[in-house]
């Protein structure tokens, strides 16, 4: 329980961390003051003022803020704009958008380093043979006596060469499925049960065996382009996901709340270094997607008004935009909770 916990302190920290630095970075480079930077919500840990910034550490770490004068956002503060030309609304809309979006292009600049850094270590993965790499315990490919290593030459009267093979004759097969294995200089056929579980909202069945992973090691160029692969692919799954939803294919009850992200954590953690950093990685891009949907309190929902002042020629009045944040607050707060509630309920196993 303590270690799944600080994995999820590191997690969130990091990401968080990052995410309010590159705001941080791009309101200095556009010249805005930036009043507070708050990893952590209140109540705060410590505090120090450098300059014009006052930088807290807060005990809630599902979040933080980098509090930029002259911008109504997460605080609620109407009282900071003032017209002084180190304000937010004092900038024109292009800084305003570079400004906002510096945490989201942070999030995928750290993700991108983590898996080109990865790539650069420990090589490409390369997945596809028909050999055996993990036998799974208490599963009949155990008890058959298989092991890492081993070649499937056949399954029943077919031959295989790559594992997609392997994977299709025996989900669709039959109780029982014949396998055909090479070990060392030997060949050797046995028949195996099969056990049928869910997948999908179908059923498949299973021996318990998963394919071998071989490593090539990479140059820095394969390795930056597998980073920049990462991201995007990443990100067209969130999008896939959120088609799902919109056609009923997915629910909320699918999403990762905090309480999943810890257990996600822990268990990363536990699987070593390179796997842990993986789910960083990961969790990163996400977190960064998430932010930069067009939704009040998030930086999208910041970059609309941006992109709607710039339209009228005029600010939206403070008090619609503290209606519409307050609004968007309490929405996500509440998405929070069914997201957590639904976590909590896997965690029980129900």
């Amino acid at each position: 329980m303590i270690f799944t916990l600080l994995a999820f302190i590191v997690v969130l920290g990091v990401i968080i961390l990052v995410h309010e630095t590159g705001h941080f970075i791009a309101a200095r480079l556009t010249g805005m003051r930036v009043e507070r930077f708050s990893i952590g919500f209140p109540p705060r840990i410590a505090s120090k003022t450098i300059g014009d910034t006052e930088f807290v550490l807060a005990w809630i770490p599902l979040g933080g803020y980098v509090k930029i004068a002259g911008m109504i956002d997460e605080s609620m503060d109407k009282k900071s704009i003032t017209g002084a030309p180190d304000e937010f609304m004092s900038k024109n809309p292009l800084q305003k958008i570079f400004v906002l979006s510096a945490g989201v292009l942070m999030n995928y600049i750290m993700a991108a380093v983590i898996i080109t850094g990865l790539t650069l270590t420990m090589g490409i993965a390369h997945v596809g043979e028909p050999i055996i790499g993990e036998v799974t315990p208490d599963y009949p490919a155990e008890a058959a006596g298989l092991l890492p290593g081993d070649r499937i030459v056949s399954v029943g009267d077919s031959s295989v060469s790559d594992w997609t093979d392997v994977v299709g004759f025996i989900s669709h097969g039959a109780d029982t499925v014949h396998l055909t294995l090479a070990r060392e200089d030997s060949l050797w056929s046995l028949a195996i049960p099969t056990i049928e579980i869910e997948d999908k909202g179908g059923t498949r069945r299973v021996i318990g065996i998963v394919t071998a992973v071989t490593f090539e090691k990479a140059s820095v160029g394969e390795s930056l382009g597998q980073g920049i692969r990462f991201c995007t692919m990443t990100t067209g799954s969130i999008l896939g996901f959120f088609k799902q939803l919109a056609f009923g294919q997915a629910s909320v009850q699918d999403l990762a709340g905090p309480v999943g992200v810890a257990k996600l954590s822990g268990e990363s953690a536990r699987q070593g270094l390179g796997t842990f950093l993986f789910f960083l990685a990961f969790v990163s891009v996400s977190i960064g997607f998430l932010n930069i949907l067009p939704l009040p309190v998030l930086d999208g929902g910041h970059i609309v008004f941006v992109l709607v002042e710039a339209v009228i020629r005029r600010p939206i009045s403070t008090k619609v935009k503290l209606i519409i944040q307050q609004t968007g607050f309490v929405l996500l707060i509440l998405l929070i909770l069914i997201v957590t509630y639904h976590d909590i309920l896997r965690l029980l196993g129900r």
